[in-house]
């Protein structure tokens, strides 16, 4: 895959501009995008900085984390606290991602979306307010391994890491991980499921396999 130098502005830029370009598929009336990156690459950056773009330009925006999503303590560590394949097969709720955030979004759905819905730290429900995200609306729904699970969306940024790089940038308490995202990688291959794909090796120095269309 051939990757051209991009700063981070420039990108947030252009994929804000795409967005604006984009009409939901399906007749729905909102947009629907993965963010989708391991810790080490800081999706919730890209989030934020799009989010921003995304008001300026007039449109209603909604971040979501993944981590939002987790399923209680009982379920995530059912075969221990650092076991890879749990983490990577069982931690996250996609029913609840389905029920709560893609369903409202469909073309009958009414937009309220449950921004969370557990929190790891208490092992409870966070028993969040619904947010209404009005027609024309972007989701983003930031974090890792949320490729090839069937979600509907209508744009997907991979923020890829080489090998080297994801295990330099992991924490020593989170290298437990890394096994999943060697799977991730063989069993998925992000970069080239996703619709746009930027190296973040050097976070000062991205590239991505643009211009966008």
């Amino acid at each position: 895959m051939r990757l051209e130098a991009i700063t981070w502005q420039r990108l947030t830029e252009a994929l804000a501009e795409r967005l604006i370009a984009t009409p939901p598929a399906g007749g729905g009336r909102r947009l629907r995008v993965a963010l989708d990156g391991a810790p080490a690459a800081r999706p919730e950056e890209l989030a934020a900085e799009l989010a921003e773009a995304l008001r300026l330009r007039g449109r209603p925006v909604l971040p979501v984390a993944v981590d939002g999503f987790l399923r209680p303590a009982s379920l995530r560590f059912e075969y221990g606290k650092q076991d890879p394949d749990a983490f990577y097969d069982l931690w996250y709720d996609t029913g609840a991602l389905w029920r709560e955030v893609f369903d409202p979004l469909e073309p009958d759905g009414d937009g309220r979306v449950l921004p969370d819905l557990w929190n790891p730290a208490t092992d409870r429900a966070t028993r969040s307010e619904r947010v209404a995200l009005g027609a024309g609306g972007v989701l983003l729904l930031h974090g890792p391994l949320l490729l090839g699970r069937w979600f509907p969306f209508d744009l997907t940024v991979h923020l890829s890491l080489s090998a080297a790089a994801l295990a330099r940038r992991t924490s020593a308490a989170e290298r437990w991980t890394l096994p999943a995202f060697a799977r991730y990688e063989d069993e998925v291959g992000p970069a080239e499921a996703a619709d746009v794909v930027v190296r973040a090796d050097r976070p000062e120095h991205p590239a991505w396999n643009g211009p966008l269309d």
